[in-house]
């Protein structure tokens, strides 16, 4: 899977109607922020099939940025059921727009009626392996979570450190209580996740 070029306002229209879940980079090819994310989100993307990824050069469609009032390139613009509902500015890295992507399809299969479930908030950075491993081992036992990307959000780092003392991640709140690291077993029974 590669980003899908468009050409004109018609043919974006076209590919994101009737989509539950479309991205769209709005880019400026030559630019060094924009061939970084171009880039960087191809390879984010290589190994997944059925996503629509559309790019859009701003150089040669000039009409599909405005009407969403972005004038930044790089942006990324996520889209469910046609709505316009997400914006990520600039280049980004590889294992950032992979999270954001699984996230939100994750976010998607998710049923409206679920059980309730513990509120579950992951604090990370995008490079955490340790970060990607917990996101992955909640989503595959269909939790649900807000993860806070520590590294661009001042505020919840100095929070999460006057709740936990320390600066590391990750770090999971489970309604209220703060689990340092991927404390496996920890995370487990507090979520009753069986295995």
């Amino acid at each position: 899977m590669e980003i899908i070029n468009i050409e004109s306002k018609q043919d974006f229209e076209n590919r994101i109607a009737n989509q539950e879940k479309a991205w769209c980079l709005i880019y400026k090819k030559g630019s060094k922020q924009s061939d970084c994310a171009v880039n960087n989100l191809n390879k984010a993307i290589k190994k997944k099939d059925k996503l629509i990824v559309l790019g859009v050069n701003v150089a040669e469609v000039k009409d599909i940025h405005k009407g969403y009032g972005i004038n930044t390139a790089p942006s990324l613009l996520e889209f469910e059921n046609s709505q316009f509902k997400n914006l990520v500015k600039g280049c980004q890295n590889e294992d950032f727009y992979k999270n954001l992507i699984e996230e939100s399809l994750y976010r998607a299969e998710m049923s409206k009626n679920d059980k309730p479930q513990k509120r579950v908030t992951v604090y990370s950075t995008p490079t955490c392996s340790w970060c990607n491993t917990l996101k992955s081992h909640l989503r595959i036992h269909k939790i649900k979570y807000t993860d806070i990307d520590v590294s661009k959000d001042q505020a919840a780092a100095q929070a999460m450190v006057q709740r936990s003392g320390q600066q590391g991640v990750p770090q999971t709140d489970i309604n209220g209580e703060m689990i340092i690291g991927f404390d496996k077993k920890r995370i487990n029974e507090l979520l009753e996740i069986k295995g």
